[in-house]
């Protein structure tokens, strides 16, 4: 992640008003109200997610319904949605990656999130019981096949699974991902006071939307406030 700790929101706020100068007051809008829907109360893990449709799928499920961050876990295979799937959706989210299980785990504790470990296999809460008052929580969702890890379980605070009423034990993880995160982020809005992003979030975040949508913008900001240029992206073997 990009160093933030000498921005402060006049800084921020220079540079929201110079990019608005490079795009239509419609645009801006759109990025301004959007922001409104945006959370971290929630916010998503993939472990181990190798399907690339899946891995789109949950971005931009995300997207939709208005969770701002999602981490993964790649100790087994890389986090690469499927471009065609995921349709730029995700210029729109922070995606946070991380080695192991554990250091996701760790770094998710640290920010104050509840452990919800999503599986058919454990009877403690489903959408509609599970409570979103308690606090910030992280979704948790394993591999296609295997399901959430045994370090996971061992770490999860809670558990939570969707009722099937027919002869199929669980859904696809594209699926499953789709219902929870609409059902919770509608229950978060509703029962939850503080769900939106804080003021300096909304800086932050508007501010690197802006970034990507105007064309050109780092050398606007290199030519007008002296912005360092990014340095060049080594090339891949």
């Amino acid at each position: 992640m990009k160093n933030t700790e000498n921005r402060t929101p006049d800084w921020y706020r220079r540079r929201i008003e110079l990019l608005a100068e490079f795009m239509t007051e419609e645009r801006h809008s759109i990025l301004s109200t959007t922001l409104d829907s945006r959370t971290r109360y929630m916010t998503v893990l993939a472990e181990n997610m190798y399907h690339g449709q899946n891995a789109a799928a949950l971005i931009r499920h995300c997207e939709a319904f208005g969770v701002q961050d999602m981490h993964t876990v790649e100790s087994v295979c890389r986090f690469e949605p499927s471009a065609s799937v995921v349709r730029g959706t995700d210029r729109w989210i922070n995606v946070s990656r991380h080695a192991t299980t554990g250091e996701a785990l760790t770094e998710l504790r640290r920010q104050g999130y509840r452990i919800v470990a999503t599986t058919p296999h454990r009877e403690d809460t489903t959408p509609e019981t599970f409570d979103v008052s308690r606090g910030k929580f992280a979704l948790v969702f394993g591999t296609e096949h295997a399901g959430i890890s045994p370090e996971v379980i061992a770490a999860a605070d809670e558990f939570l699974r969707i009722p099937m009423c027919g002869m199929v034990e669980s859904l696809n993880v594209s699926a499953s991902a789709a219902i929870l995160i609409y059902t919770l982020t509608q229950r978060i809005r509703r029962d939850v006071e503080d769900w939106r992003l804080s003021d300096g979030e909304r800086l932050e975040t508007l501010y690197e939307w802006m970034f990507t949508s105007v064309k050109n913008a780092a050398a606007i900001l290199n030519r007008e406030l002296g912005d360092p240029l990014p340095e060049p992206k080594e090339e891949q073997e």
